[in-house]
């Protein structure tokens, strides 16, 4: 839910912050005053295209800033994703600048973002409907979509099964059309691992071997030092009685030195103590020199077995994977090509085996499209009848809606499918055409809204339709600009009745113009033209919040363009009639809200 929005320098608003909340937010000013920038403001924050041209003259950027509420778990990760964070109870700030250069950026949760993070935002927690947009649900996709949400359908396993057949079906076509092609490549596949097997290369074997090789080179030169070393920490093994002084020695009569007199000061003790702890590390040193001396020896033979093997492993890696590579890089190259040699069985045995699988799951594919047919068909006529039931109550008694389920027709993304019954062109979402269909009147033929209805009808028809899909809508907050226009009269306060009745389960903002609608408003919001700007030639626009007496000056203004008394009249008795208007949900306008999806099994 949107709690605030704040629009700087965009279009007449220099600067407005619009606080919001639950229920139904209207906003309303006259004709160029810039209601239809906060709709711009909000498709901006949204990841809407940035226009320069929006940006108010003399200002170097325009921005919008959102500060949102979300619960929705898939919302939350996406900006988690993006780097963004949301406070403890779940709050969200959005931020979009649009420079006067064209140049665009997009904040989330408080980190730069691309702008696409907050189209993907919008996609759950915001839908915009104005009069441009009315023809979102013309889409095939859209159309679709609309009617399985409404029928609460469930397509995970027709979805499942599409791709297992779709999966099946090109692993299929692949190993039959290149059956040449894989069997050479499974050859020199299977030639590798054979190379690499016999060989059993081990990680970290190369590095290993290096470090052994060196040491084995050079046994010669670290014998000596380490000779030197010990004498000269421990004394000639060779010559006990010689006088050449070593550390041991040293440190030995310095320990002893100060021994002698500990008990005397506990300073003087402390170092005896440190020196009697360097004799022994002295005395480990040198019986490790003499130990390290002692083992090393040098192996020609063992030498050459060694820089054989190391010579081998380069050739594998070579072969296999680059020359700065390890023998790590082999054994990975190995365990890629077992499991591409897995994928290219081209047996008759495999082949056999891949076409059941996809005959399979084609069978399944079939079963569940006409089953989910059915349920397409059962769900349209009930959603049919509950927009036509809105229809007349929006002022369109003679109107009827219609959903035509139809055989989905070859087109992007269709395949056929055939069984004893017929042959589908199904696709990720079955093999159906919907089509929305309006009969303005009794003596009108049924034709597609997009082309049936003029823009009057095609508001409440686009209305209805979101108040019977509104309980299975999960976007939170809904905006509608201006989708009362070329309504009036009692289909106006129809209109304002059912956007309420939305807001009882969303977010809704409206841009209206029309008096009988921004009765029903929980919250009313107005935008008019200022004296600011008057002196540099640049129009500003107010924004503010209205309510009381303020309240029916605006109604007043919206009726009859004057605040007189008479329209001071008639904006109070709307007040009080939308109040009354706002009695709970009835049955009939339940109908949306199922128990529980059905799933297409």
């Amino acid at each position: 839910m949107l709690e605030e929005l704040r629009i700087r320098g965009l279009g007449v608003i220099d600067d407005a912050v619009l606080t919001l909340g639950p229920g139904l937010t209207v906003v309303t000013g006259e004709t160029g005053a810039g209601k239809t920038m906060v709709v711009t403001g909000l498709l901006l924050l949204f990841g809407g295209r940035a226009d320069t041209a929006r940006v108010r003259t003399g200002a170097a950027q325009a921005s919008v800033d959102g500060l949102l509420h979300i619960t929705d778990p898939v919302a939350s990760a996406r900006v988690h994703e993006a780097g963004g964070e949301l406070d403890e109870a779940g709050g969200l700030v959005l931020r979009r600048v649009v420079s006067s250069a064209g140049r665009s950026r997009a904040f989330v949760g408080g980190v730069g973002a691309p702008v696409s993070v907050l189209g993907d935002l919008a996609e759950r927690l915001l839908a915009v409907h104005g009069q441009s947009d009315q023809l979102r649900l013309t889409r095939r996709s859209e159309q679709v979509a609309a009617l399985d949400r409404f029928g609460e359908l469930d397509l995970a396993a027709y979805v499942s099964a599409y791709q297992t057949w779709r999966e099946a079906s090109e692993r299929l076509a692949e190993r039959t059309a290149h059956a040449g092609e894989l069997r050479r490549e499974a050859d020199l596949l299977a030639h590798g691992i054979a190379e690499i097997e016999a060989v059993a290369p081990l990680a970290g074997e190369d590095a290993e071997l290096s470090a052994l090789a060196s040491r084995l080179s050079h046994a010669d030169s670290l014998r000596l030092a380490a000779r030197h070393a010990h004498d000269a920490v421990a004394g000639d093994a060779d010559d006990p009685t010689s006088d050449t002084a070593d550390v041991l020695s040293l440190l030995g009569g310095a320990a002893r030195a100060l021994a002698q007199h500990a008990d005397a000061d506990a300073d003087l003790g402390a170092l005896a103590m440190r020196a009697t702890e360097l004799v022994s590390l002295a005395a480990d040193l040198g019986a490790d020199l003499r130990s390290y001396t002692e083992q090393l020896d040098a192996d020609p033979q063992r030498l050459e077995q060694i820089e054989q093997r190391r010579s081998v492993l380069q050739g594998l890696v070579r072969k296999y994977a680059d020359e700065r590579s390890s023998v790590a890089s082999v054994l990975d190259w190995a365990a890629q090509a077992r499991t591409r040699l897995a994928d290219l069985d081209v047996s008759d045995e495999a082949i056999a085996g891949l076409s059941a699988q996809r005959d399979a799951a084609a069978d399944e594919t079939l079963r569940l499209a006409h089953r989910l047919r059915s349920d397409r068909v059962a769900a349209a006529t009930e959603l049919a009848d509950a927009v036509t039931s809105e229809l007349e109550g929006l002022a369109m008694p003679g109107a009827r809606l219609s959903v035509a389920v139809r055989p989905r027709g070859p087109g992007a993304g269709a395949h056929a499918l055939a069984d004893d019954r017929a042959t589908l062109m199904v696709g990720i979402d079955g093999a159906d055409d919907v089509e929305l269909l309006l009969q303005a009147h009794a003596q009108a033929p049924a034709t597609p809204i997009a082309r049936g209805a003029s823009g009057g009808e095609l508001s409440r028809v686009m209305l209805a339709l979101e108040v019977c899909l509104a309980g299975t809508d999960p976007v939170p907050t809904m905006v509608f600009d201006e989708v009362d226009a070329g309504v009036g009269g009692r289909a106006a306060v129809e209109v304002g009745r059912r956007l309420a009745r939305l807001a009882r389960d969303h977010q809704v903002i409206v841009v209206t113009h029309l008096a009988q609608v921004a009765a029903f408003a929980d919250r009313h919001i107005v935008v008019d033209k200022s004296a600011a700007g008057a002196n540099d030639g640049v129009t500003a626009s107010d924004v503010r919040l209205v309510s009381g007496g303020e309240r029916v000056t605006e109604l007043a203004r919206m009726l009859a363009g004057t605040d007189s008394e008479a329209a001071r009249t008639h904006a109070s008795e709307l007040l009080s009639a939308a109040a009354r208007q706002r009695e709970p949900a009835s049955a009939a306008e339940g109908t949306a809200k199922r128990k529980r999806p059905k799933t297409v099994e």
